[in-house]
Protein backbone atom coordinates (compact mmCIF):
# COMPACT_ATOMS: atom_id res chain seq x y z
CA UNK A 1 0.00 0.00 0.00
CA UNK A 2 1.24 3.05 -1.19
CA UNK A 3 1.85 5.73 1.58
CA UNK A 4 -0.34 8.82 2.10
CA UNK A 5 2.35 11.58 1.90
CA UNK A 6 3.73 13.37 4.42
CA UNK A 7 1.80 16.67 5.55
CA UNK A 8 3.76 19.86 6.00
CA UNK A 9 5.17 20.95 8.76
CA UNK A 10 4.03 24.55 7.52
CA UNK A 11 0.20 25.17 7.65
CA UNK A 12 -1.04 26.43 4.19
CA UNK A 13 -3.33 29.10 4.91
CA UNK A 14 -6.95 28.39 4.84
CA UNK A 15 -8.31 32.13 5.65
CA UNK A 16 -7.97 35.69 4.71
CA UNK A 17 -7.79 38.27 7.35
CA UNK A 18 -7.75 42.38 6.76
CA UNK A 19 -4.08 42.53 8.07
CA UNK A 20 -3.06 39.32 5.47
CA UNK A 21 -5.19 40.84 2.70
CA UNK A 22 -3.13 44.24 3.13
CA UNK A 23 -0.04 42.31 3.14
CA UNK A 24 -0.52 40.80 0.25
CA UNK A 25 -1.91 44.10 -1.52
CA UNK A 26 1.35 45.72 -0.48
CA UNK A 27 3.94 42.99 -0.49
CA UNK A 28 3.47 39.36 -1.26
CA UNK A 29 6.67 38.76 -0.03
CA UNK A 30 5.73 40.49 3.46
CA UNK A 31 2.94 37.76 3.28
CA UNK A 32 4.85 34.84 3.08
CA UNK A 33 6.78 36.02 5.83
CA UNK A 34 3.95 36.88 8.06
CA UNK A 35 1.61 33.67 6.76
CA UNK A 36 3.97 30.79 5.57
CA UNK A 37 7.33 31.06 7.54
CA UNK A 38 5.75 33.14 10.65
CA UNK A 39 8.74 34.57 10.88
CA UNK A 40 8.62 36.26 14.69
CA UNK A 41 8.45 40.53 14.46
CA UNK A 42 10.21 42.00 17.62
CA UNK A 43 7.63 44.14 19.26
CA UNK A 44 7.66 47.94 18.57
CA UNK A 45 6.66 50.50 20.95
CA UNK A 46 4.04 52.27 18.51
CA UNK A 47 2.29 49.16 17.95
CA UNK A 48 2.49 47.92 21.89
CA UNK A 49 1.00 51.25 22.70
CA UNK A 50 -2.14 50.82 20.30
CA UNK A 51 -2.79 47.25 21.43
CA UNK A 52 -2.66 48.55 25.07
CA UNK A 53 -4.69 51.39 24.36
CA UNK A 54 -6.76 49.06 22.12
CA UNK A 55 -7.20 46.62 25.94
CA UNK A 56 -7.85 49.86 27.74
CA UNK A 57 -10.88 51.33 25.63
CA UNK A 58 -12.42 47.55 25.60
CA UNK A 59 -12.58 47.50 29.53
CA UNK A 60 -13.86 51.06 29.62
CA UNK A 61 -16.92 49.57 29.04
CA UNK A 62 -17.02 47.33 31.84
CA UNK A 63 -17.65 50.43 34.23
CA UNK A 64 -21.44 51.37 34.67
CA UNK A 65 -22.60 54.38 32.36
CA UNK A 66 -21.77 57.24 34.51
CA UNK A 67 -18.56 56.23 35.48
CA UNK A 68 -16.40 56.10 31.88
CA UNK A 69 -14.39 59.02 32.70
CA UNK A 70 -10.93 59.81 31.55
CA UNK A 71 -9.88 59.13 34.88
CA UNK A 72 -11.11 55.67 34.77
CA UNK A 73 -9.52 55.15 31.51
CA UNK A 74 -6.34 56.48 32.99
CA UNK A 75 -6.40 54.11 35.87
CA UNK A 76 -6.88 51.00 33.95
CA UNK A 77 -3.60 51.62 31.96
CA UNK A 78 -1.22 50.31 34.58
CA UNK A 79 -3.33 46.79 35.26
CA UNK A 80 -3.83 46.23 31.39
CA UNK A 81 -0.04 46.96 30.62
CA UNK A 82 0.63 44.05 33.43
CA UNK A 83 -1.61 42.29 31.96
CA UNK A 84 -0.20 42.09 28.29
CA UNK A 85 3.43 41.93 30.07
CA UNK A 86 2.10 38.35 31.48
CA UNK A 87 0.76 37.34 28.07
CA UNK A 88 3.73 38.73 26.10
CA UNK A 89 6.84 38.34 28.55
CA UNK A 90 8.78 39.59 25.69
CA UNK A 91 7.69 43.32 25.69
CA UNK A 92 9.52 44.22 28.41
CA UNK A 93 12.59 44.29 26.51
CA UNK A 94 10.90 47.36 24.98
CA UNK A 95 11.67 49.08 28.60
CA UNK A 96 14.57 47.38 30.41
CA UNK A 97 14.52 50.57 33.16
CA UNK A 98 12.84 50.10 36.39
CA UNK A 99 8.95 50.39 34.94
CA UNK A 100 8.50 52.38 38.02
CA UNK A 101 10.44 55.66 37.40
CA UNK A 102 8.91 58.80 37.22
CA UNK A 103 10.87 59.83 34.32
CA UNK A 104 12.59 57.82 31.21
CA UNK A 105 11.12 55.82 28.02
CA UNK A 106 8.63 54.05 29.40
CA UNK A 107 7.35 57.20 31.66
CA UNK A 108 6.98 58.91 28.24
CA UNK A 109 5.26 56.11 26.25
CA UNK A 110 2.79 55.58 29.04
CA UNK A 111 1.88 59.38 28.88
CA UNK A 112 1.56 59.46 25.47
CA UNK A 113 -0.90 56.43 25.56
CA UNK A 114 -2.65 58.59 28.18
CA UNK A 115 -3.03 61.22 25.40
CA UNK A 116 -4.30 59.01 23.10
CA UNK A 117 -7.47 58.08 25.76
CA UNK A 118 -8.15 61.99 26.64
CA UNK A 119 -8.15 62.48 22.45
CA UNK A 120 -11.00 59.71 22.80
CA UNK A 121 -13.23 61.63 25.44
CA UNK A 122 -13.22 64.31 22.98
CA UNK A 123 -14.58 62.43 20.44
CA UNK A 124 -16.88 60.42 21.97
CA UNK A 125 -18.90 60.23 25.60
CA UNK A 126 -18.55 56.21 26.02
CA UNK A 127 -21.16 56.58 28.99
CA UNK A 128 -23.96 57.67 26.23
CA UNK A 129 -23.00 54.14 24.59
CA UNK A 130 -23.80 50.47 25.05
CA UNK A 131 -21.89 48.51 22.93
CA UNK A 132 -23.64 45.34 21.95
CA UNK A 133 -19.96 43.71 20.90
CA UNK A 134 -16.56 44.28 21.93
CA UNK A 135 -13.45 43.19 19.85
CA UNK A 136 -15.76 40.50 18.59
CA UNK A 137 -14.22 37.39 16.62
CA UNK A 138 -16.06 37.36 13.38
CA UNK A 139 -16.16 34.52 10.53
CA UNK A 140 -18.04 33.70 7.60
CA UNK A 141 -17.41 30.73 4.78
CA UNK A 142 -18.17 32.79 1.30
CA UNK A 143 -20.02 30.38 -1.58
CA UNK A 144 -16.63 29.82 -2.88
CA UNK A 145 -15.31 28.47 0.01
CA UNK A 146 -13.05 31.42 1.04
CA UNK A 147 -13.21 31.47 4.80
CA UNK A 148 -12.83 35.34 6.16
CA UNK A 149 -12.37 36.21 9.59
CA UNK A 150 -11.09 39.01 11.80
CA UNK A 151 -11.47 40.97 14.85
CA UNK A 152 -13.95 43.94 15.07
CA UNK A 153 -13.04 46.37 17.63
CA UNK A 154 -17.04 47.29 18.97
CA UNK A 155 -20.31 46.86 17.27
CA UNK A 156 -23.08 49.15 18.18
CA UNK A 157 -26.42 48.28 17.34
CA UNK A 158 -29.26 51.01 17.88
CA UNK A 159 -32.66 50.41 19.36
CA UNK A 160 -34.11 50.71 15.31
CA UNK A 161 -31.31 47.69 14.78
CA UNK A 162 -29.04 49.57 12.26
CA UNK A 163 -25.68 48.46 13.17
CA UNK A 164 -22.63 50.21 13.23
CA UNK A 165 -19.17 48.98 13.32
CA UNK A 166 -16.60 50.97 15.06
CA UNK A 167 -12.67 50.59 14.83
CA UNK A 168 -9.84 52.32 16.79
CA UNK A 169 -6.76 54.01 15.57
CA UNK A 170 -3.78 54.98 17.35
CA UNK A 171 -2.48 56.61 14.67
CA UNK A 172 -2.88 59.91 12.79
CA UNK A 173 -5.98 60.05 10.30
CA UNK A 174 -4.62 59.67 6.55
CA UNK A 175 -4.65 61.59 3.71
CA UNK A 176 -7.16 61.20 1.46
CA UNK A 177 -5.06 59.23 -0.82
CA UNK A 178 -4.85 56.25 1.71
CA UNK A 179 -7.92 57.01 3.13
CA UNK A 180 -9.94 54.68 1.09
CA UNK A 181 -6.98 51.42 2.07
CA UNK A 182 -7.96 51.88 6.18
CA UNK A 183 -11.68 51.54 4.69
CA UNK A 184 -11.23 48.64 3.43
CA UNK A 185 -10.65 46.60 6.12
CA UNK A 186 -14.05 48.33 7.51
CA UNK A 187 -16.00 46.87 3.90
CA UNK A 188 -13.95 43.79 4.84
CA UNK A 189 -15.83 43.33 8.55
CA UNK A 190 -19.16 44.89 7.35
CA UNK A 191 -19.40 42.03 4.49
CA UNK A 192 -18.61 39.22 7.25
CA UNK A 193 -21.37 40.88 9.27
CA UNK A 194 -23.68 40.63 5.93
CA UNK A 195 -23.10 37.32 5.42
CA UNK A 196 -23.23 36.26 8.75
CA UNK A 197 -26.35 38.20 9.86
CA UNK A 198 -28.31 39.44 6.89
CA UNK A 199 -27.89 43.62 7.61
CA UNK A 200 -25.55 45.20 6.03
CA UNK A 201 -24.22 47.53 8.58
CA UNK A 202 -25.36 51.53 8.43
CA UNK A 203 -22.06 52.49 9.15
CA UNK A 204 -18.37 52.14 9.37
CA UNK A 205 -16.23 54.67 11.80
CA UNK A 206 -12.67 55.31 12.05
CA UNK A 207 -11.48 56.68 15.27
CA UNK A 208 -8.20 57.84 14.86
CA UNK A 209 -6.62 59.09 18.14
CA UNK A 210 -3.84 60.91 16.85
CA UNK A 211 -2.72 64.01 16.01
CA UNK A 212 -5.68 65.55 18.17
CA UNK A 213 -8.55 62.87 17.36
CA UNK A 214 -10.41 62.75 14.09
CA UNK A 215 -13.50 60.49 12.95
CA UNK A 216 -14.27 58.77 9.58
CA UNK A 217 -17.19 57.38 8.67
CA UNK A 218 -18.47 55.71 5.61
CA UNK A 219 -22.36 54.35 4.89
CA UNK A 220 -22.05 51.18 2.77
CA UNK A 221 -24.67 49.66 0.46
CA UNK A 222 -24.96 46.29 -0.80
CA UNK A 223 -23.20 47.31 -3.95
CA UNK A 224 -19.92 48.42 -1.88
CA UNK A 225 -19.70 44.91 -0.39
CA UNK A 226 -20.56 43.05 -3.39
CA UNK A 227 -17.34 44.75 -4.77
CA UNK A 228 -15.55 43.87 -1.98
CA UNK A 229 -16.15 40.25 -1.98
CA UNK A 230 -15.27 40.21 -5.75
CA UNK A 231 -11.89 41.70 -4.96
CA UNK A 232 -11.49 39.22 -2.01
CA UNK A 233 -11.90 36.43 -4.07
CA UNK A 234 -9.70 37.46 -6.88
CA UNK A 235 -7.28 38.54 -4.20
CA UNK A 236 -7.35 34.70 -2.99
CA UNK A 237 -7.06 33.24 -6.08
CA UNK A 238 -3.69 35.09 -6.45
CA UNK A 239 -2.49 34.19 -2.88
CA UNK A 240 -3.66 30.51 -4.03
CA UNK A 241 -1.17 30.48 -7.13
CA UNK A 242 1.25 31.90 -5.35
CA UNK A 243 1.22 29.39 -2.82
CA UNK A 244 1.14 26.50 -5.89
CA UNK A 245 4.28 28.52 -7.13
CA UNK A 246 6.00 29.48 -4.29
CA UNK A 247 6.81 32.84 -6.03
CA UNK A 248 6.10 35.91 -3.37
CA UNK A 249 7.80 38.65 -5.06
CA UNK A 250 8.72 41.47 -3.14
CA UNK A 251 7.30 45.37 -3.64
CA UNK A 252 9.32 47.96 -2.25
CA UNK A 253 7.53 50.79 -1.24
CA UNK A 254 7.82 53.63 0.87
CA UNK A 255 6.98 51.12 3.93
CA UNK A 256 10.16 49.48 3.86
CA UNK A 257 11.74 50.71 6.00
CA UNK A 258 10.08 49.97 8.74
CA UNK A 259 9.54 46.33 8.06
CA UNK A 260 10.96 44.30 10.29
CA UNK A 261 12.41 41.18 7.53
CA UNK A 262 13.90 43.80 5.47
CA UNK A 263 17.01 42.11 5.99
CA UNK A 264 15.77 38.77 4.40
CA UNK A 265 14.48 40.76 0.97
CA UNK A 266 16.29 40.49 -2.04
CA UNK A 267 15.20 44.00 -3.36
CA UNK A 268 17.98 45.46 -0.51
CA UNK A 269 19.94 42.35 -0.70
CA UNK A 270 18.58 39.75 1.57
CA UNK A 271 17.85 36.12 0.60
CA UNK A 272 14.75 34.83 2.24
CA UNK A 273 14.43 31.05 3.97
CA UNK A 274 13.80 27.99 1.74
CA UNK A 275 10.52 28.09 1.08
CA UNK A 276 8.48 25.29 3.64
CA UNK A 277 5.62 24.08 1.23
CA UNK A 278 5.18 21.98 -1.79
CA UNK A 279 5.89 23.72 -5.02
CA UNK A 280 3.83 22.76 -8.22
CA UNK A 281 6.07 22.06 -11.20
Amino acid sequence: MQEAPAAPLTPVPVSLSPSRAGDFMTCPLLYRFRAIDRIPEPPSPAATRGTLVHAVLERLFDHPQGERTPEAARALLRPQWERLLTERPELADLFPEAQEAEDGGFARWLGEAEQLLDAYFRMEDPNRLQPAERELLVEAELESGLRLRGYVDRVDVAPTGEVRVVDYKTGRAPSRDFEGKAMFQMKFYALVLWRLRGVVPRRLQLVYLGGGGQVVAYDPDEADLLAVERKLEALWRAIQRALESGEFPPAPNRLCDWCAHKSLCPAFGGTPPAYPLPVSR
